[in-house]
């Protein structure tokens, strides 16, 4: 705005340097590349999985600003195509308005929730699924106009959806061809890339030069686009940086450039302008409003809503511009100018109140799913799994498929591969006094193991289609706990899964490693934002077996160890996600304190009840201090019992021991009897279940019982889980 006719362009000099005669062209063939590329991106980055099971809802909620702002549009256009003096079809003009105000510029939504960093919450993927579904409706509207104009038109339509779809099926062939080719690299080659893009480009140009708008083809071709292997891996990680930082904020810069106040000095332009920006933030807000009424959705979160979907810009510019010649060509420059008024000030009014509205509700956006204790196992969970070779990979990925369950669980999975950075670059130097190792980016780090990675990934994703998004942390072991936690928050996950910094050798005795990792796990279990797991991996022996969830046929049994407190229950929360994977056989075991001493376990006759040591008085003393602790436990597996037990889903054990002794041994006992063992790291009161258990403790961060049986001296097979809940959510629950 400030380079444009309002700002300093209204200087003789500076105007003759953006406003030549040929710049014109310049403009739109840049903002036609523009469109292109960033709407295959966006396609390539949208989670269509989240889209298609909230589509009820975010789908009702795009279509309630967009019906309200079509009414809207065709009560103001017959005053608007009297003003204008517009001599050109009517119907054309009032399509073109109506699709204005019903309009919500996806590209702007995405990249504002970048910025503001509410992408990831439940509202902010509510708000960019509506904008997606809002834009490719009143796209597909608009497109679907210009085909029935004429029979010729409704010809080329057909021709150009068996166009897309032709390249769509191109492409997929493609991407798995490049997958395969050069298995020894982590990346496509530039001219590779090159020709992907090029063809992309050239079909989108096809359909332009058809008279349709290629925006939804674009977008198409990024949504179907192959989302595994390293085809798409590589265009995420050229696009992304280039377009969200050069490609956008120039594009929209085009926007602003192109307004002109001096339209506005005018009384009558004034009010116009001021009608279609009312128009344009009331018909948002009443319809969103209407249907989160309906939806139940709070009020708060609907007038966030309605803001975020009344941000305009990218493709009004085509449908006041060249993409509409074919309904109506001005014959008053005015109106152009007048509606592009209208559509820089919709998104410098919204994009603040945006701001504004989030500052102001700090909840709405807070990182709130936090551990899955209280969580429907229904929805979805999202879980940041980390590595620091591809080792531990052998171990994450079997556990990331048990958590995803069946059908009716839903995970959203998240690798972040951990590298210690040995040294910090000098920033005192100039580039040529760099030494070659410091002059490499961030991609040089992690040698081999990245590559290895990426192919155990692919492997993976393949065999089991779930998703898994890659990213990577760079630095020293002392401030890489900070880099999880960070990305903990950012992406909202409710679970961190760690490798345990102890490996398996091949005589089944567990190695240390890098003291590093031990220390960043024990910073990560006191800052973490969520709930963690931190997976003991027996890859020689028991976990070995699990690892062939994937491909095995043979089912394997998990035991879930539940002695009491919030970490237990975290625990067999997770669990729950388990349940319904076709290959998990799940048990719970819940050791219990024996009600008598001695044999009175089972004992019977009337002594019974009589003969009661000091010690068992000690422990219903110290039972009794324990019973607001109890009842929470008792309650919590009371529901699950009459959920999953009692339906024969799960097997559930109660063990009875008296002290830490007998808990070993009936550990030993079971030793060999499952594949994993789940348990909680602690959280729990002092108990005589484990008295005496922590006298050989090596491992803290693992609680009492973790630390045991991650241990070689106890010679187990299995895996074992050792899980911590969230500590900000006990407190939560605590003053609830």
């Amino acid at each position: 705005m400030v380079l444009g006719p309002t700002g300093i362009s209204n200087i003789k000099a500076v105007k003759e340097v953006f406003f030549q005669a040929s710049a014109a062209d310049y403009y739109e063939i840049f903002g036609f590349l523009s469109r292109i590329i960033f709407m295959f991106l966006i396609g390539l980055e949208t989670d269509l999985s989240y889209i298609l099971r909230n589509l009820r809802v975010a789908g009702l909620i795009a279509c309630g600003g967009a019906v309200v702002g079509s009414i809207f549009g065709i009560a103001v256009s017959f005053f608007l195509y009297q003003q204008f003096e517009e001599k050109n079809s009517k119907f054309g003009f009032f399509i073109i308005i109506m699709l204005i105000l019903a309009y919500t510029a996806s590209p702007v939504v995405i990249r504002l929730a970048a910025e503001l960093k509410f992408a990831t919450s439940d509202v902010g993927k509510l708000a960019i699924s509506s904008a997606l579904i809002n834009e490719m409706a009143c796209l597909a509207i608009f497109n679907t106009i210009l085909a029935l104009k004429s029979f010729q038109g409704f010809g080329k339509g057909i021709l150009c959806l068996l166009f897309v779809s032709g390249v769509v099926i191109l492409n997929q062939y493609l991407a798995s061809w490049f997958n395969k080719r050069n298995r020894n690299q982590k990346y496509l080659k530039n001219m590779e890339v090159f020709f992907l893009l090029s063809m992309v480009i050239a079909a989108s140009i096809i359909v332009e030069l058809e008279s349709f708008n290629s925006i939804i083809s674009s977008f198409v071709f990024g949504l179907a686009f192959p989302k595994e292997g390293k085809t798409a891996r590589t265009l995420l990680h050229k696009l992304t940086y280039s377009v969200h930082n050069f490609v956008l904020p120039i594009y929209f810069g085009y926007v602003g450039f192109q307004f002109d106040g001096n339209n506005l000095f005018k009384l009558s332009n004034l009010l116009i302008v001021a009608i279609m920006v009312l128009l344009s933030i009331g018909s948002k807000m009443s319809g969103t409003l209407a249907v989160c009424n309906y939806l139940n959705i709070p009020l708060n979160e609907g007038v966030f809503l309605g803001f975020v979907l009344n941000l305009k810009g990218h493709a009004d510019l085509l449908l006041i511009g060249g993409a509409s010649k074919a309904l109506i060509s001005w014959s008053n420059p005015r109106a152009y100018s007048l509606l592009l008024i209208t559509i820089v000030i919709n998104t410098i009014i919204s994009g603040p109140m945006v701001a504004f509205l989030m500052r102001r509700e700090e909840k709405l956006f807070s990182h709130t799913h936090t551990s899955l204790e209280l969580n429907d196992p229904t929805q979805e969970v999202r879980a940041l799994a980390c590595a620091y070779g591809p080792r531990q990979l052998s171990g994450i990925f079997p556990l990331l498929s048990a958590l995803s369950g069946g059908q009716k669980s839903h995970l959203t999975p998240f690798l972040l591969h951990l590298i210690e950075l040995l040294h910090k670059r000098r920033t005192n130097l100039s580039y040529h006094e760099l030494e070659e190792d410091e002059v490499s980016d961030e991609e040089g780090y992690g040698g081999n193991d990245v590559l290895e990675i990426h192919c155990a990934l692919d492997t993976f994703i393949s065999d089991s289609n779930i998703f898994v998004s890659l990213s990577k942390a760079v630095s020293s072991f002392p401030t890489l706990y900070e880099d999880v936690c960070t990305a903990a928050e950012d992406l909202r996950v409710s679970v961190i899964i760690l490798p345990f910094h102890k490996h398996q050798r091949i005589d089944g005795k567990m190695e240390t490693g890098k003291d590093g990792i031990r220390t960043t796990n024990q910073k990560i279990l006191r800052h973490a934002p969520c709930s963690v797991g931190i997976l003991i991996d027996r890859v020689q022996t028991g976990f070995l077996a699990f690892s062939h969830l994937l491909v095995s046929d043979n089912v394997q049994h998990v035991a879930v160890l539940f002695f009491g407190g919030p970490d237990d229950r975290e625990a067999v929360a997770w669990s729950r996600r388990m349940i319904s994977h076709a290959r998990i056989n799940l048990t719970i075991i819940r050791f219990m304190p024996l009600p008598t001493g001695g044999g009175a376990a089972h004992g019977h006759g009337d002594g019974a009840g009589v003969a009661m040591s000091e010690g068992v008085l000690m422990a219903l003393s110290s039972l009794a201090a324990r019973n607001s602790s109890n009842e929470t436990d008792n309650a919590f597996l009371a529901d699950f019992y009459s959920r999953h037990v009692s339906t024969g889903q799960v097997g559930y054990i109660e063990t009875h021991v008296s002290n830490g002794q007998e808990t070993v041994a009936a550990l030993k006992d079971m030793g060999d009897m499952y594949s994993l063992f789940v348990v909680g790291k602690g959280g729990r009161a002092h108990s005589p279940l484990t008295t005496g258990m922590s006298d050989w403790e090596e491992c803290p961060e693992l609680g009492t019982v973790g630390d045991l049986l991650a241990s070689s001296e106890f010679n187990i097979n299995a895996s074992v889980l050792v899980v911590q809940q969230h500590r900000q959510q006990k407190k939560v629950l605590i003053d609830e």
